[in-house]
């Protein structure tokens, strides 16, 4: 189904993305539910640390040392590696710690062929008193490496690093990367500043690369939580993932650019990840779900670029502007739209929430894409009047933005910007699974 009116209210794509669809679409930014966000479990290295207090006056190698442990938790996470017990969690870093450390020519692999050979036999050593651990922590073994099987202390301090840093891995933030560049390239012009000098974009870039990155490391963890999702789809989250924005609040706070506003805009943030894993859950449950939450988690799924731009707003000292605002984050629920046509058949494989998806579940299969394209126009409606209310030169260049856009994605005939594609909807989403599951090798 193709909804014929010209796509007048979307800054479109960056960058093309192939999909095996029915239709061909351009996406002008990278964040979805698909790749996202989020995690203490990057599998990458930790690239970089923030802490907004350290207490003690701690020497800078226990520092060094305390980052590649964090480092190295973060990384046996990502690949399932992981106990309830701190002590254990620490003791599995230390561990890997001394698989890496050099010995002779010996590789990884033989280390692990080794122990597996003779742990058994190593075990009968301490069962039998042979040897024993001391009350106050092992020897040193390697390069001055320590096992502190019950130093609390040391515990306590690993903890509380882990409790209270903001920190972001190098996967995060390439992934980021798109998200940052139309970022400056759509929304710089409502500040007055030219996304193609160096001095205006690299002047708040830190900022605002550290504060996406740590967003989408929290989304992407928000996914695997969603992938285990229990039946009443909240307290898993509620259990493993308690006030995930407190360590990016000090940080802000640490820096003077904290607000109610961000602190609200960090709460949808909250808020919307709670009711994607509702829907979705309620999806594969074959649950009734309220269409209020569906509208509602649509609006609030853009709230990355609303914190950005409420940061630029901070520290550029200036007042926010309420009809931008307005204005952007109504083109953001276009997006929002355009993104999840373009990904229906992937989230439904992969249980994304999917503003259609919700449709189809609410409305039936045969209404949904009415209830949709209704659902557009009012939408665009709304842009078009505010599009108005901008300043001419203004208007002008986020037009003319979107244009650009939408030939970066590759669109090379038919109207400026695009039209709107509706794709064949999925009524049966279990036998749809099925059929791709089985073609899987």
């Amino acid at each position: 189904m193709t909804v014929n009116r010209n796509l007048t209210s979307i800054p479109i794509p960056l960058k093309k993305i192939e999909k095996k669809s029915e239709f061909s679409k351009f996406k002008m930014r990278n964040i979805n539910p698909n790749l996202k966000i989020f995690g203490f479990q990057s599998l990458s290295p930790l690239l970089s640390l923030s802490l907004s207090q350290i207490s003690g006056n701690w020497k800078m190698e226990g520092l060094e040392k305390l980052g590649q442990v964090q480092s190295t938790m973060n990384l046996l996470h990502s690949v399932g590696v992981s106990d309830a017990n701190p002590i254990a969690e620490r003791f599995l870093a230390d561990f890997t710690f001394l698989l890496m450390q050099k010995c002779g020519e010996l590789e990884v692999t033989s280390k692990c062929e080794l122990i597996s050979k003779h742990i058994s036999k190593i075990l009968d050593l301490f069962t039998g008193g042979a040897l024993q651990c001391g009350r106050k922590g092992c020897s040193s073994i390697g390069n001055d490496l320590q096992l502190y099987c019950d130093d609390k202390t040391n515990l306590d301090h690993v903890q509380k690093l882990h409790d209270n840093a903001a920190m972001v891995g190098m996967d995060a933030m390439i992934r980021s990367n798109s998200t940052l560049e139309d970022f400056c390239r759509s929304y710089f012009m409502f500040h007055k500043m030219e996304a193609n000098q160096p001095n205006s974009i690299f002047r708040y870039l830190p900022m605002l690369s550290f504060t996406e990155s740590y967003i989408y490391q929290l989304d992407d963890l928000n996914e695997k939580l969603l992938q285990q999702l229990p039946s009443d789809g909240v307290s898993i989250f509620h259990t493993d993932f308690k006030d995930p924005f407190r360590p990016l609040v000090s940080v802000l706070e640490h820096h003077g650019i904290l607000t109610e506003r961000i602190i609200e805009e960090l709460r949808c943030g909250e808020e919307y990840w709670a009711l994607e894993r509702k829907l979705c859950c309620a999806l594969v449950g074959n649950d009734e779900i309220s269409i209020e939450d569906v509208i509602r988690a649509i609006h609030l799924k853009s709230f990355d670029y609303r914190m950005l731009n409420l940061l630029l707003y901070q520290l550029r000292g200036e007042k926010v502007n309420e009809l931008h605002m307005e204005f952007l984050s109504i083109s953001e629920l276009l997006v929002e739209i355009s993104d999840d046509l373009f990904d229906y058949e992937d989230d439904v494989l992969e249980n994304n929430f999917n503003v259609l998806r919700m449709f189809v579940k609410y409305y039936g299969a045969s209404s949904a894409p009415v209830m949709m394209a209704n659902f557009i126009t009012e939408a665009e409606e709304k842009y078009d009047q505010l599009l108005k209310s901008l300043d001419d030169e203004l208007s002008v260049m986020y037009k003319k933005r979107c244009e650009e856009a939408t030939k970066e994605g590759g669109k090379i005939y038919g109207p400026p910007l695009g039209t709107w594609h509706m794709p064949t909807v999925i009524a049966d989403e279990i036998g749809y699974r099925t059929k791709f599951s089985s073609k899987t090798p």
